[in-house]
């Protein structure tokens, strides 16, 4: 079993609940998560135009080859009632894959690591409450560290703990 990180997101509609459905249809695959972060609220990234984003990171075991886990994720986001049409655009959730183990995989439809996660704090913060010490295979680096060393200066607060959700 490899350990799946993912970062969920939800800029629309009633933000806390798309990110707890997420989890609970997520948990359907991969059964309950390992590690869940607090809430963060978060600017929206590469867009200003647009309402704040909930994001939250999860841990789960999982089988799953990386195409597979993409069939999955879609398949969530399209049952909450996401369809990314545009990129960068508002969602009721948004589903990213960001490491399975130390896997290293490119196709033209997934990259994991997840190819932009280092220069992202909505993904960073999350990230490090739950693997502040997981190495990011292609950097070498922690992802505590990558945090560290991150430019991005998009405003993220943690919104609450989870368990309080």
């Amino acid at each position: 079993m490899a350990d799946l990180y993912l970062l969920n997101g939800s800029n629309i509609g009633d933000r806390l609940q798309n990110l707890k459905l997420a989890i609970s249809l997520l948990s359907d695959f991969f059964g309950l998560p390992k590690k869940v972060s607090e809430i963060y609220e978060t600017q929206a990234w590469g867009r200003e135009n647009l309402q704040n984003f909930y994001n939250q990171a999860v841990c789960f075991s999982t089988n799953y080859q990386p195409l597979e886990l993409l069939e999955i994720v879609k398949k969530i986001e399209k049952q909450i009632g996401s369809e990314h049409e545009e990129r960068w655009a508002a969602r009721m959730i948004d589903i990213d894959i960001i490491f399975i183990d130390d896997l290293i995989f490119k196709s033209d439809r997934l990259h994991i690591p997840h190819k932009l996660m280092h220069l992202r704090n909505f993904v960073l913060y999350p990230l490090s409450e739950i693997a502040p010490d997981y190495i990011h295979p292609q950097f070498e680096l922690s992802v505590q560290q990558l945090l560290k060393n991150s430019t991005d200066n998009l405003l993220v607060e943690k919104l609450t703990a989870a368990n309080e959700i």
